[in-house]
């Protein structure tokens, strides 16, 4: 007979004392997350950087940059790098933490998250109805767009792989062209 094991809810993740690590909740288990690399940062500032600037420009929304507790239900909260919530959706998504799936998250990939981010974290995000998601590996320096099914499909499915030469665009938000060499 297996024990039963105990699942972690938020609000017992709010009560662990501090220790300057980052953590997040994937059904109810609570995972440390490695600090970031400098590549890491710098590839998620620049990125923020372009994100925000069209977003603002367009009056879209908000992007959001980790750290920040994203709670898709009481045992699952995640911390993307980069996140964008819709203006028509800002409402609903809560006050200080993102309360909800996010219109479009974006995770730059690091030699110690790469299965989680890949396979875990894409396994919630469709889930949870998240629209868009973009995976950025500083490895092969390519982006990759995911993009909510066609009606009558559930989860994300690849829609295409960018690579240095190209340019990027989403299909979420209108106008958005990226030059996928720029931000590497």
């Amino acid at each position: 007979m297996k024990a039963a094991t105990h699942k972690m809810t938020y609000d017992q993740y709010c009560l662990l004392p501090e220790d300057r690590n980052q953590y997040e909740l994937f059904d109810g288990e609570l995972v440390m997350t490695p600090s970031p690399s400098r590549e890491h940062q710098r590839i998620v500032l620049r990125l923020a950087r372009f994100l925000a600037e069209h977003v603002e420009q367009r009056s879209l929304g908000e992007v959001y940059v980790s750290p920040l507790d994203t709670i898709f239900d009481p045992y699952t909260v995640l911390q993307p790098d980069i996140l964008f919530v819709s203006k028509a959706r800002l409402a609903e998504v809560g006050g200080e933490r993102i309360e909800g799936a996010p219109d479009l998250v974006v995770e730059v990939l690091s030699p110690s998250t790469f299965h989680k981010d890949l396979r875990r974290k894409m396994t919630v995000y469709s889930r949870f109805g998240v629209e868009e998601y973009w995976i950025v590996d500083p490895e092969t320096k390519t982006i990759e767009l995911y993009c909510r099914g066609q009606e009558g499909k559930e989860g994300l499915e690849l829609v295409q792989s960018f690579t240095a030469t190209e340019t990027f665009e989403s299909r979420l938000l209108p106008g958005f062209r990226l030059e996928v060499n720029s931000i590497f």
